[in-house]
């Protein structure tokens, strides 16, 4: 294999120079207005070296990246009840339908679905107060990513807010079937403010090593989950965390990822890395039209694939 620095600076290049960027999320004001121009990409391997490029050091707002972990700490709180509120199963539709509601009940397909992480959330406030909440979920993501300078930005949080019809639409027929315990203005707060967290990829490669450890952080050995439920969230990310694009995703990629509109995507190669990318532009489905081509030169060079013959 090519060096592990010669590949990642060769994708960046490639990708600072690439004419179709797609199209920054226009439904979120502060989103619609981060330049397109950018990428970054950072990973971070078994052993703790780290190798970057681009605008890795950049905070971007991970959207719904963070459903991730909100899903991690929800099935610590409550382990398999979870899944009598929420499915398992890939939507085949765009991450804010509300059209599978009405046959399933008000059942969510999936916790990577918006309807599916505000379930999540509610589930989450089991625990304490919204500000509670979001407050243990920053605890939570710093400690992974060892960094307290990640924040929640509030000016995408407002935007959220103001522009969330649909959500709001979401968790009033999910209340209506009885599957949010919840007022939905204390539900979709949570939701709003764990979505506008902003992470750069550097940390948020760092985030994501639990994934690819077996549920144990590298650098201090502290077990966040069991090595069972590390791989059945990785096996959720591959099958659904792309939404209507998963089954894409897993053909040109082959690793579990988790997007979210801002850009960003979280990729796990299990056993061996941790990876982040991002660049705001998106594709038709809503992910990062050219954080998913650099993951596709990723595995293309290094042969990462879950699919590949180790």
């Amino acid at each position: 294999m090519e060096s592990l620095s010669r590949i990642v600076a060769d994708i960046a290049a490639e990708m600072a120079a690439a004419p179709d960027r797609g199209t920054p999320a226009q439904y979120i004001p502060p989103l619609a207005a981060v330049d397109p121009a950018h990428f970054g990409i950072a990973i971070t391997l078994a052993d703790g070296s780290e190798y970057a490029a681009g605008d890795a050091d950049l905070p971007f707002s991970i959207q719904s990246v963070s459903k991730v972990f909100a899903l991690t700490q929800a099935l610590g709180a409550v382990g398999d009840q979870l899944w009598q509120r929420v499915g398992r199963e890939p939507s085949g539709s765009a991450f804010n339908s509300i059209v599978q509601l009405e046959t399933e009940h008000g059942i969510p397909r999936n916790p990577f679905v918006n309807a599916g992480a505000i379930v999540v959330d509610d589930v989450l406030l089991g625990r304490g107060a919204p500000r509670e909440v979001i407050g243990e979920m920053l605890r939570f993501v710093r400690g992974l990513a060892g960094d307290e300078a990640i924040h929640v930005d509030e000016t995408v949080a407002r935007a959220e807010q103001d522009t969330g019809f649909r959500n709001f639409a979401l968790a009033q027929y999910m209340r209506a079937f009885g599957n949010l315990h919840r007022p939905a203005e204390e539900v979709l707060g949570v939701y709003f403010h764990q979505c506008a967290i902003a992470m750069s990829c550097r940390q948020l490669a760092r985030a994501g090593r639990f994934l690819m450890a077996g549920g144990v952080q590298p650098d201090t050995g502290l077990s966040i989950v069991s090595p069972r439920r590390a791989r059945r969230i990785n096996a959720l990310m591959l099958t659904c965390g792309h939404y209507d694009g998963s089954g894409e995703f897993a053909f040109r990629v082959g690793l579990p990822g988790k997007s979210g509109v801002g850009g960003g995507i979280l990729a796990v190669a299990p056993g061996i890395a941790s990876i982040a990318v991002w660049s705001p532009g998106l594709n038709e489905r809503g992910n990062s039209q050219l954080g998913t081509l650099a993951l596709e030169r990723l595995v293309h060079h290094t042969g990462w694939s879950i699919f590949d013959p180790r």
